[in-house]
Formats: C-alpha cells, sequence, structure tokens
C-alpha cells in the first residue's frame, strides 16, 4: 500500500473520531424514530449535570431568539439547562394564538402528557402543546393540533428537524419511564429579561407578556417547575394553588399572598426595564409586525414568506438543502484532495 494511501486512510480515521465528539453526535446516524435512545452525547451531557437518564424535564420555548431549552431536574431536586437546539421553524409574529387557522405558534404555559405524543405524524414524529389549554378556553381562542414536531415546516406550531425531534422525543419518553406525569412546556415570546422587556413595551401584547413574566420569574429564582392555575380570565402562578382546590378560569381569583423574593424580584426588573427604555432611541424599541395572512384564505407566497422564521438550510417544503452528514463528507473529500502528493 502505498505511503499517499496510508497517510488518507488515517486521515479519514482521525477526522471520524474527531467528528464523533461533535455536539451533535448522531451526525452519521440514521433517523430511528420514537424507539431511539439516548444518544451518547445526551448520555454524557447528563452525567456531567447530575442528572439521571429517567429524571424530569421542563421544555422553554422562545420564539424571538428561536431556541428550546431542555431543562432536566438534578439529584439536588432542582432544575438545570441540559441543552440548547435552534428551532428549525415556527410561523406567525410575537404574540398568542387567538383564533384558529391563523397560523400563530402559541404563547403560554402547557403541558405534556404521554397521551399528547405522536409517533405516527406525518412530520416524522410530534408532541401536541395541549393548545388550547384553560387559559386560551376562558378567553375563547381557538386551534387544534399545535404540535412542537419535525421537518422543519410549520404552520402554527414549532418545528425542529428531525434529528434534534429524535432526541427531544427520546428525552421525553425517560422522563415518562421515571415517572414523570407531565412535562411542562413554557412558551415565551423571547427571553423574559428587563432588557427585552423594554424594547417590546409597546406592543399591543405586553400586558399578556408581563403575565407570562410572572411565571417565568418563579421558575428562574427556584429552578422547579411552577404551578399553574387560571381564574378571571388570567394565569395565576403560585405553589399553594397545588392544595386541591378547583379554580374556576372565569371566576373569581384567591387572595394568595405573594412571595417577598417574587416581589423584589419584580420591582427591580421594572424599574431596571424603566431604565434601560429611558435611553432608547425610538428605533431601538421593537417594531410590532401585523400578519399579512387572512384566516381562511389561501396563502400567497409572499405571506408565506414574512411568517416562515425559518433556520437557514431548509426549503419551503421542509427538506434540508444540503444534510450534515453530506456537507461533513464534501470537506473530508475537499481536504483529502489537498494532502500532499496528490491524488492516486
Amino acid at each position: 500500500m502505498s505511503a499517499r494511501r496510508l497517510a488518507t486512510m488515517a486521515f479519514f480515521a482521525v477526522s471520524l473520531m474527531a467528528l464523533s465528539g461533535c455536539q451533535q453526535d448522531d451526525v452519521f446516524a440514521d433517523l430511528v424514530g420514537p424507539n431511539a435512545p439516548l444518544t451518547p452525547g445526551l448520555v454524557k451531557l447528563i452525567k456531567a449535570n447530575e442528572m439521571g437518564e429517567n429524571s424530569p424535564i421542563l421544555i422553554r420555548l422562545y420564539k424571538e431568539e428561536s431556541e428550546v431549552e431542555i431543562w432536566k431536574q438534578k439529584t439536588d431536586g432542582t432544575f438545570a439547562v441540559l441543552k440548547t437546539y435552534p428551532i428549525c421553524a415556527w410561523s406567525g409574529q410575537l404574540g398568542p394564538k387567538r383564533k384558529e387557522g391563523d397560523r400563530q405558534a402559541p404563547e403560554g404555559f402547557y403541558h405534556l402528557t404521554p397521551g399528547l405524543l405522536n409517533p405516527t405524524s406525518n412530520y416524522h414524529l410530534a408532541f401536541d402543546m395541549g393548545y388550547p389549554n384553560a387559559y386560551d378556553r376562558a378567553n375563547d381562542a381557538t386551534g387544534t393540533h399545535l404540535m412542537i414536531h419535525g421537518s422543519c415546516n410549520s404552520s402554527g406550531c414549532y418545528a425542529m428537524d428531525n434529528w434534534q425531534m429524535e432526541e427531544l422525543y427520546s428525552l421525553a419518553n425517560h422522563a415518562f419511564k421515571g415517572g414523570q406525569k407531565a412535562i411542562q412546556i413554557q412558551a415565551l415570546p423571547f427571553r423574559m429579561t428587563p432588557q427585552n422587556m423594554a424594547r417590546h413595551q409597546n406592543s399591543p401584547h405586553f400586558a399578556f407578556w408581563k403575565m407570562l413574566k410572572q411565571g417565568t420569574d418563579r421558575f428562574d429564582l427556584t429552578h422547579k417547575p411552577v404551578a399553574v392555575a387560571v381564574c378571571e380570565k388570567r394565569y395565576v402562578f403560585d405553589e399553594t394553588l397545588t392544595d386541591g382546590r378547583k379554580l374556576d378560569a372565569a371566576g373569581q381569583c384567591p387572595t394568595v399572598a405573594e412571595p417577598e423574593n417574587i416581589i423584589a424580584k419584580r420591582v427591580a426588573d421594572e424599574e431596571l426595564q424603566k431604565q434601560i427604555a429611558s435611553t432608547m432611541a425610538p428605533e431601538d424599541f421593537a417594531i410590532t409586525t401585523a400578519s399579512t395572512y387572512k384566516t381562511g384564505s389561501p396563502i400567497t407566497a409572499e405571506a408565506y414568506a414574512a411568517e416562515q422564521h425559518r433556520r437557514q438550510g431548509y426549503d419551503r417544503d421542509g427538506k434540508p438543502i444540503q444534510t450534515a452528514k453530506t456537507s461533513m463528507f464534501k470537506n473530508l473529500l475537499q481536504k483529502k484532495s489537498v494532502l500532499p502528493g496528490g491524488s492516486d
């Protein structure tokens, strides 16, 4: 065997070993489906973060950042970020879903139960988010089949690529096997920081987002899923609401003392928000973009393009323009072509 061929083989062996250490460790793996095991990379992350493979998880979605965070319970009972995934596509604009067919991705607090897993989805794998929830129904919001699913193509859902969806599905499966009854999904317009609240304070959805922040503040302070209920057609968040009482979504809310640390955080964040806003130029505030799509009408190419927030590298049908597998092999071949000694 020639020295050049030996050098080439050694290069490919080293390159493949390096690729096996990438964050997405299934680059060369085929899709498995609903019974996909936890990938070696996930198992390594779980162990490094003092978590159990079957410990509970929590999902946080951020529209503006186009990211999904998976939080997982540690051995001390608190939750920490396990992994952050880029969302492949979401449709609509910032703001809650209000009407069947408006192509808006939901915002709010939802709960994924085992019965909402869809292993035979047309979009590879899917979670039904449970929309509409009690808050949505109390406010006359309508819609069905709002999902987190594969295929990178959205019509009111949060779409991931199929490899990401297999990881998410396996994490949910393991959490349910470990005894978790419901996985909390926090679907948010953006990370609820004072900076982002200042940028978006002129939005017609601002009061709704302030209400969501009451729940995210609790989670940020405790790193534990918040107790969520609905009364007076609004979300309420307090662990004392888990004592068996049944609240009427349209009825009067009980008087509940707000924890001092929650009050302190809200006051501090609102003061910082005001300070930031006072230094901002008019063009620094986010512009509210209305959807050009009219519910019930055929969607035009222009309206579709305006409402589809898709990760680069995927076409209109949600198909990868160039897969990671092809791209990495292409890079290897390109590097091979410049190895000392030239071609065979």
